[in-house]
């Protein structure tokens, strides 16, 4: 048996009161993550050149901040504690070269907090859900959670079209069983379709939401660039550009939910790319086609999907050769990007991403040592 996580996202309607008390918790939370930054900025300029110090120095505790600043005390103290482990692991990352030195939050940052479970603070029955200080809140359950599912905590976050969702993560035991592997895919990134598959050479079709939106986008934000900033028709007219923005995001992510649920359902193994989407998307001017696609969430969807079945993800290296390479005799010959047919002199000839996905597909095998 081995422990799983599982988050379940629903949305949530707060009253009055239960909304201002979230505003006041997400501005404390943003509060005491800078204070403490910028504490740690202090220190980091201070010692920099002794790294032992650096690293033995340890971040204070929400509670030195509530003697001075006691309106602290009226938010759950779980999400101050939460504030102070996310700088904690910014610092951590930045100290250790995995990311820069860590940004101070603004009130256009995400608005979000995670409380824990301590004691049964948490409890969700019946459309309902018990958090610590806002008490019962409504809850749209569109979905059950398991009973063999335990609460482990709740992040709970307001958009900027002022709806509130909060993601309930879980933890629950289950006892992996491995897939005979029959059916194979490899998927070969596509810019105008997410992805061509290598069985018969398919696209994804992604209907690229973002660029259907371009244009009533551009006419909103232009009305909005009009306005004076801070006033009531600014407010509206910002409300409706950040509710178009949601509209694409939420088509987006219904369509790569169901995509990697129709190949974790269909494929035992599913090949692609270890891909640089954000070097991708910063070449050529390929930008607003990379973020459209969402490819690094429709393969976190696809990861997830297919290791609850048992069934296997695979990256192959980014430096695979999958273009230049021919699927029928292994041959490589370069390929410029406008070429979109593969012709090679065994006599093969095929579209480029189809013979690309064939190869990431052989190479998949190469690597799990089918073949």
């Amino acid at each position: 048996m081995m422990k799983r996580n599982k988050a379940y996202k629903f949305r949530f309607y707060p009253n009055l009161v239960q909304e201002q008390l979230l505003a006041k918790t997400f501005g404390c939370v943003r509060f005491v993550y800078n204070k403490m930054l910028s504490e740690r900025m202090e220190n980091y300029e201070k010692f920099k050149d002794d790294k032992a110090i650096l690293k033995t120095t340890k971040f204070p505790t929400p509670a030195k901040y509530k003697s001075e600043f006691e309106w602290l005390k009226e938010v759950d103290s779980l999400a101050l504690a939460n504030a102070q482990l996310n700088v904690q692991k910014a610092y951590k990352n930045f100290y250790e070269g995995r990311s820069k030195f860590p940004k101070f939050k603004s009130r256009k940052s995400k608005q979000s907090y995670t409380t824990n479970v301590v004691n049964g603070n948490i409890v969700l029955e019946n459309g309902l859900l018990k958090l610590p200080k806002l008490k019962w809140v409504k809850l749209k359950q569109h979905r059950q959670i398991p009973e063999h599912h335990v609460i482990k905590s709740c992040t709970l976050t307001c958009t900027n079209t002022g709806k509130y969702f909060v993601s309930i993560l879980t933890e629950y035991e289950c006892k992996a069983v491995p897939q005979s592997i029959k059916n194979v895919v490899g998927l070969d990134y596509a810019m105008n379709g997410l992805y061509v598959e290598s069985e018969q050479g398919e696209k994804a079709n992604y209907p690229r939401f973002y660029r259907q939106s371009l244009e009533k986008l551009a006419k909103e934000e232009r009305i909005l660039s009009r306005r004076k900033k801070g006033s009531g028709r600014w407010e509206k007219q910002r409300l409706k550009v950040a509710k178009l923005h949601d509209k694409t995001a939420n088509q987006r992510k219904n369509f790569l939910h169901h995509k990697s649920k129709e190949l974790a359902t269909t494929y035992d193994v599913v090949v692609i790319e270890d891909l640089n989407m954000k070097g991708m998307s910063q070449a050529l001017h390929f930008g607003k086609s990379v973020h459209d696609n969402g490819w690094g969430k429709f393969t976190s969807f696809l990861k997830y999907k297919l290791e609850e079945q048992g069934k296997l993800f695979v990256k192959i290296d980014k430096w695979f050769p999958s273009t230049q390479l021919c699927s029928s005799c292994g041959d490589t010959q370069p390929m410029r990007m406008g070429i979109r047919t593969y012709s090679c002199s065994c006599g093969y000839e095929g579209d480029r991403d189809h013979n690309s996905a064939i190869n990431i597909k052989q190479e998949g095998l190469r690597l799990l040592a089918i073949v």
